[in-house]
């Protein structure tokens, strides 16, 4: 059956028809929502009293009733208010004459029938599973594309003509390929009214063990994973809400992007954390400086494991002997021994920990040299050796309480590098290694080391002589507040052995094609109970040793239950573009998976040169007539070293569009797209990059119309 032309009375029609369905659902979600907000009042009203020092049994029953109710109430509200916008975004008109809307979260009418079903519920799988060859008992599926509660567009696919009553009308040319012609912003779009049929498997796939999501640039992976996880909250709510969610990126500025996909899903009890962020738990801080590509390599390789447990190892104090008087007897430890009693401990403690342990081996050991014929109990030779100034002074130094910034500060020093790199690590590599620390601003790889440290050092322990401060220092008079919590809570001593890290039930690893084998310790210490969702495309690693990133990633598959799934079409950008990008890729990867690109937009990339010395001017020109050709974002793409320089000319277009057009580098590009892109010395990127080609491939699939790039001076080498 052909598609009907729509006469403007026809869609007029139409519209006002799915029009009216979406007035009903936002009646019956004011209804929800005020029942929500009784719901809260309720709560609040639950328990009241005065201020008093001690609470009764029954009191603390009112309590816990009050918060369920508030807790649920809000968490219901939020739910509400989060939705208005795009709520109901599909139809499915079956054979048997049913029809069913999906939408963002399920809303039920008074009869507690369905108004509309969400888009995770198995109701809704045919909506992304029916293809016209396996309709699903589905006529027409269509897409409603609202602006806040009001329905602007209808997109329909025709699946089952044969079933299709004479009149049925088929309006648009299609909900995906209208979604894709739509203009870029500064955030992610979900993409939940065009999730297609491979991308819904791997959304929908089953939670436990691994699940790998592999595709090459467009291919939607990371949107996919992002609807993985509101499914799993959806599907197994109890679990995944309680112990939590990880969503792991590859930089601040990607975790920004998609920072409204998940909400507007429906879910807000995720984490999100770029993988410079993913210890603050441990460190209280978040990375984002990026080492040159020499230092990257050497600090995210395996062998820094081996280089910090060495460096923890290394006491402070170069002649580490104890040389002590007791009752006239000198008693002496040689450096050998106390390094023997050294490895014994922290074979069994972490460093922090191990102290009491350390103290106790080297006590026995001078105790053992004391003369037999001397009468002296045991506990009294302890007393004596250590209230003596001498052995205080030794133990300070030989076993100190370790912080882990000031131990992975020592390998600024190049001698202390050779000492517990030797073996390791290259002459070229530990140089780089210890030219690469800048104290003022910790890296990205150096997020992953410190981690390390914490493990092996365990937390610093608490003095448990020192007094808490009750008066301020400039007089100021404190008020104590008392909550309930301190009225219930008991107090506990800090545990010396208790992990400092948060952990979780899921975690979810986007471009993890980039992740460093060091980064993979990190995250495993987060997710040690977890199941795993691991999205990536190996032919757009930064990473350069591949075989290395994918031994890390096979020893946390290990026996696990696992599953893949390939993403095969690029939706992102026009053929012209990737079959330019795929030229690339190919001479420094030829395995790499390329997807079939699915659209062509008949304008080509455009290759520009020009000397250096009017670059500037040369992209300011470029810029001028991309902002006429496209109505959404353009990127510009730099190499590192060169990108202050570019974002301090300060050009004139660049000042005019400041939310159009933003200037990144290679590396934090990965995850985003532009309507257009600018690519600034493809040679100079590959240089500067340590994944090469692999990394020019990457900026060279950002854009969803246009492309543009610049050599310096002569033609590059990268052209095909």
């Amino acid at each position: 059956m052909d598609s009907v032309v729509p006469t403007p009375s026809l869609l007029d029609r139409e519209l006002a028809t799915e029009q009216a369905h979406v007035d009903l659902v936002y009646r019956h979600l004011k209804k929800a929502t005020k029942a929500a907000k009784k719901v809260a009042a309720h709560g609040r009203q639950l328990y009241t009293s005065d201020a008093q020092t001690w609470v009764r049994e029954e009191d603390g029953t009112a309590l816990f009733e009050r918060d369920a109710f508030a807790f649920q109430a809000a968490r219901r509200l939020a739910e509400l208010d989060a939705e208005h916008e795009g709520l109901v975004f599909g139809r499915l008109d079956h054979t048997d004459g049913e029809i069913r809307y999906i939408g963002r979260i399920g809303v039920r009418d008074d009869d507690y029938e369905p108004l509309v079903i969400d888009w995770r519920a198995r109701a809704a799988e045919p909506f992304y599973r029916a293809t016209a060859s396996e309709p699903m008992e589905v006529v027409r599926r269509r897409v409603l594309r609202c602006r806040n509660d009001i329905v602007v567009g209808i997109e329909d696919d025709l699946l089952d003509s044969s079933a299709a009553r004479e009149d049925l009308p088929v309006i648009g040319e299609g909900a995906l390929m209208a979604a894709l012609k739509r203009a870029r912003g500064t955030r992610m779009r979900d993409i939940v009214a065009t999730i297609q049929a491979e991308q819904d498997e791997a959304i929908r796939a089953d939670y436990r063990g691994v699940t790998v999501i592999a595709g090459g640039p467009g291919t939607g992976k990371t949107v996919v994973a992002l609807h993985r996880a509101a499914y799993l909250l959806y599907s197994n709510r109890r679990r995944f809400e309680r112990g939590g969610i990880l969503v792991v990126g590859p930089s601040g500025l990607f975790m920004n992007y998609i920072d409204r996909v998940l909400p507007s899903l429906g879910e807000d009890s995720v984490v999100l954390r770029a993988i410079g962020g993913v210890a603050v738990d441990s460190l209280g801080q978040i990375a984002s400086r990026i080492d040159a590509a020499q230092a990257a390599v050497v600090k995210g390789s395996l062998r820094m494991a081996e280089v910090l447990k060495r460096l923890v190892n290394l006491p402070l104090i170069e002649e580490s002997s104890l040389l002590i008087t007791v009752k006239g007897e000198p008693l002496r430890l040689g450096t050998t021994e106390l390094a023997r009693i050294r490895r014994e401990v922290l074979a069994r403690h972490r460093m922090n920990a191990g102290l009491s342990a350390a103290e106790s081996a080297v006590l026995d050991a001078l105790y053992a040299r004391y003369p037999e014929n001397e009468e002296l109990e045991f506990e009294v030779f302890s007393d004596l050796v250590t209230d003596s100034a001498t052995y205080q002074m030794f133990r300070n130094a030989w076993w100190p309480a370790l912080d882990a910034r000031e131990v992975l500060r020592r390998l600024a020093d190049p001698q202390v590098v050779a000492k517990v790199a030797d073996g390791l690590l290259s002459a070229e590599e530990q140089a780089a290694l210890a030219a690469s620390f800048d104290f003022d601003e910790w890296s990205v790889a150096d997020a992953a080391l410190l981690d390390e440290l914490m493990a092996i050092l365990g937390p610093v322990p608490v003095d448990a002589t020192a007094e808490e401060l009750i008066f301020l220092a400039d007089g100021t008079e404190l008020s104590e507040v008392i909550t309930t919590a301190d009225r219930l809570s008991i107090p506990r001593e800090n545990d010396p052995d208790e992990d400092p890290y948060d952990t979780f039930a899921h975690v979810l690893v986007d471009e993890a094609q980039d992740i460093s084998p060091m980064q993979w310790r990190m995250l495993r210490r987060r997710g040690a109970e977890a199941s795993w969702t691991i999205v990536g495309d190996p032919a757009q690693s930064s990473w350069p040793d591949l075989d290395e990133a994918q031994r890390a990633l096979d020893d946390l598959i290990g026996s696990a239950p696992n599953r893949r799934f390939r993403l095969s079409t690029n939706y992102r950008s026009p053929a012209e573009v990737f079959d330019l990008a795929a030229e690339v890729v190919k001479r420094s990867y030829p395995g790499a998976d390329l997807p079939h690109a699915v659209r062509t937009t008949d304008i080509e990339p455009l290759l520009l040169h020009c000397p250096s010395s009017l670059l500037a001017d040369r992209l300011e020109h470029v810029l001028s007539e991309l902002a006429t050709q496209v109505a959404g974002t353009i990127g510009v793409i730099v190499a590192p070293t060169r990108l202050p320089s570019l974002i301090d000319a300060h050009l004139p277009m660049v000042r005019a569009n400041p939310e159009r057009i933003s200037f990144i580098s290679p590396l934090n590009a990965k995850g985003l797209e532009y309507d257009a892109v600018v690519v600034v010395s493809p040679d100079q990127i590959v240089a500067e990059s340590p994944g090469g080609e692999r990394v020019l491939y990457v900026a060279l699939t950002r854009p969803t119309q246009r492309l543009v790039t610049i050599d310096l001076d002569d033609e590059g080498d990268w052209r095909p």
